[in-house]
């Protein structure tokens, strides 16, 4: 009971309210690396002050990204952790394992509508809806291979195939960023186009390869843990891709 008790009082004061109980406050290394690890994406604005520029754009802005987790952290100490040197917003995602920096010095304009969609743009999950803003994030990972998930929102899998995906897509943190591809939207027409998709096809399975610009769709079937861990080994391997020349190999001699 003791041991519960001060493990209570210790987390409550590394990570402390703010005066008006909206926004969590990072005291040490600790605080802040649990927060981190508790989400897919978080946020944390390091500011030296309340009096800092672009503390109170932040604030707003943290409340229209809501459940989004965002925190605050003024302490020196975690600064350095996470090589922050001056005021700075920073957006960790375990997808790419990657931290996205804005520096608030080098930001011509500091507005909480601009602060809201630069959280937008970089709030990478293990899987991802495909739209404008995401597909910002999505191309600037340093990740550049992409596990495509076509498939009609409404459609009876939706749910079940997205969590699926979902579950799976940790075993390739930092191979691969998981995208779900909403079939039902007429803006995604061209992105299943150019995998030779139309509404009717889905669900389906593709992958993108960004450095090289060439894409793999799975072979029709039901699309199970299984068969989609086989097709990114698969691409891992190099086996997809030596297939793929064998068919254009072939193809070539029957010409």
């Amino acid at each position: 009971m003791f041991c519960i008790l001060f493990l209570s009082l210790f987390t409550a004061s590394a990570i402390a309210e703010e005066k008006d109980g909206s926004l969590p406050r990072l005291a040490d290394v600790t605080a802040a690396q649990s927060f981190i690890d508790a989400a897919e994406v978080v946020v944390i604005g390091f500011f030296q002050s309340e009096d800092s520029d672009g503390y109170k754009e932040f604030v707003a802005s943290a409340a229209e990204v809501s459940p989004l987790p965002v925190a605050l952290c003024s302490e020196k100490e975690v600064w350095a952790t996470y090589s922050v040197t001056s005021d700075t917003i920073s957006v960790f995602r375990k997808a790419d394992q990657h931290q996205e920096n804005l520096k608030l010095s080098d930001a011509k304009k500091v507005d909480s509508e601009g602060l809201t969609r630069f959280f937008r743009i970089n709030e990478l999950r293990y899987i991802t809806e495909y739209n404008a803003v995401t597909a910002v994030g999505l191309f600037n990972s340093e990740v550049k291979t992409h596990l495509l998930l076509f498939v009609n929102r409404g459609n009876n899998d939706f749910t079940a195939l997205k969590t699926k995906l979902g579950a799976l897509a940790p075993e390739y943190t930092g191979k691969f960023l998981f995208v779900l591809v909403n079939g039902a939207l007429q803006s995604n027409a061209r992105s299943m186009g150019y995998f030779g998709l139309k509404s009717h096809d889905l669900p389906r399975v593709g992958i993108y390869d960004g450095d090289a610009d060439r894409k793999w769709l799975m072979p029709p079937g039901k699309i199970s843990t299984e068969r989609v861990r086989e097709f990114c080994d698969s691409f891992l391997k190099g086996t997809l891709q030596e297939q793929e020349e064998d068919t254009k190999q072939d193809s070539k001699i029957e010409l």
